[in-house]
């Protein structure tokens, strides 16, 4: 797909009037897995793990790409499975493979990349260890469950020359695209400020007693990085994002999108200095672990401002916008909400450029994917595998790494409740002992990423 052309004010204004010896062995068997050269003719065959929601999505769009085949689909929960082949046979006339464990997907020499949907604690070590096998990896978002493993997939990506994209696909989004242009344009000035928000009201998850593995559930694999403990449905399908071992609240679901629109209008290509974030679990009473309430507020080195807010329970816009961006600029603000964003200008608020959704620049565009939300990103995904080049990606682990990290960093001052110091160079807090031991997790053996990938 081509790269979009840079937009002038006239075309908008046309437009839109740690176990060494366990990993050591799986890096020596992976490791020696030769990559393929791909032509455009040539088919991609994919492996979906984590097919119960965000999976099935994934499912679909690969399916929809042409020379694509979803080859195998992966989840340590078999019940999946019959709803999920038969997805996948009806889109692409042929059964995938099912398999419990992503490593001996791994194995197959003919496999070109896995596609992860999977909880937030799987995330990395599948990526790692697709890398190591050669494979390319599709890593939903957010990328990392923590900050250290997050750095650990970069360092695989780029040591073992894999393509790694990262599911922020507003990046990928061409009205979005087109917002970011006229950001960095400077026609609304010095962006000093945004903000990104997350109003999704959920309700209580309740309490639930723990109870035997249900049959057909290999939950030592679902389990995977994360500690041993009972089973318990609260901790299991979707709730699993409301508990600190396997999810990053709301704020890193959610989020990572609006934070990485955020980071990406103000042009911040590097982590915040300071952090404070405040918030709690309001209104009920449940086991859930997580807050559904966070005001996160980060500081640059040059004094430039980043918020996120997140409201989990009932409650107005902003400005109209549940889910969107703020930007604020030395001659005027934007409303982004979606791909469909507004600029005002001056002490009036008169209004400015605006963008609609309605119609597209063919040769921005050439696949006509303007407005077909999320598809675009994973055709650039394959776009860059058949192109052997990561800089061709929208949104590169490294965007990825970065934009998940500022969630981290958020949920790491709300749970030390005080403002957090940050060096951005070393991706360590400043003499913060505490705060350093939420950098990384204790893995579970064998499921460790490795210090050294």
């Amino acid at each position: 797909m081509a790269d979009e052309k840079k937009v002038s004010r006239r075309d908008f204004m046309s437009t839109s009037a740690k176990t060494a010896a366990g990993v050591a062995a799986v890096s020596t068997a992976f490791s020696t897995v030769p990559s393929k050269v791909l032509g455009a003719n040539d088919r991609i065959r994919i492996a979906v793990s984590g097919i119960r929601s965000r999976g099935g999505n994934h499912i679909k769009e690969w399916c929809n790409i042409p020379n694509v085949e979803v080859a195998y689909i992966v989840d340590p929960d078999e019940n999946l499975f019959p709803k999920r082949v038969e997805q996948v046979e009806t889109l692409q006339g042929k059964k995938p493979k099912t398999e419990v464990d992503i490593r001996k997907v791994l194995e197959d020499k003919n496999l070109d990349a896995i596609s992860t949907a999977c909880p937030d604690h799987w995330h990395v070590l599948q990526g790692v260890w697709a890398c190591q096998a050669g494979k390319h990896v599709y890593a939903e978002k957010p990328l990392s469950h923590n900050i250290w493993e997050g750095r650990k997939l970069v360092e695989a990506a780029r040591k073992y020359k894999r393509i790694v994209q990262c599911g922020m696909q507003n990046r990928s989004i061409f009205g979005v695209k087109k917002a970011m242009e006229f950001l960095h344009s400077g026609e609304l000035g010095d962006i000093y400020m945004a903000k990104g928000l997350c109003f999704k009201p959920r309700d209580s998850i309740g309490h639930m007693v723990n109870s035997p593995v249900p049959a057909g559930v290999h939950y030592d694999l679902w389990l995977g990085p994360a500690p041993y403990r009972p089973f318990n449905p609260n901790r299991f399908h979707y709730n699993w994002h409301w508990f600190w071992d396997y999810g990053c609240t709301d704020l890193g679901n959610q989020g990572p999108h609006q934070m990485d629109i955020a980071r990406w209008g103000m042009n911040k290509e590097v982590l915040p200095e300071r952090i404070k974030c405040v918030g709690g679990y309001f209104a009920y009473e449940s086991d859930q672990e997580t807050p559904n309430t966070q005001l996160a507020t980060f500081e640059y080195d040059d004094g430039k401002i980043l918020q996120f807010e997140v409201r989990g329970v009932y409650t107005n816009a902003e400005d109209g916008i549940r889910i969107g961006n703020l930007f604020y600029g030395s001659k005027g603000w934007m409303h982004l909400d979606g791909d469909k964003w507004a600029t005002y200008m001056g002490r009036k608020n008169e209004p400015g450029v605006k963008y609609d959704g309605a119609g597209s620049d063919a040769e921005a565009d050439p696949m006509n994917l303007a407005g077909a939300g999320s598809s675009a990103h994973f055709v650039n995904f394959i776009d860059a595998i058949r192109a052997n080049d990561y800089l061709k990606l929208t949104a590169d682990v490294l965007e990825g790494h970065l934009s998940t990290s500022m969630c981290h960093l958020a949920n790491i001052a709300f749970r030390m409740d005080h403002e957090l110091e940050f060096d951005a160079h070393t991706e360590k807090f400043v003499n913060d002992d505490q705060a350093n031991g939420y950098l990384t997790r204790n893995y579970r053996y064998p499921y460790v990423v490795p210090e050294n990938v």
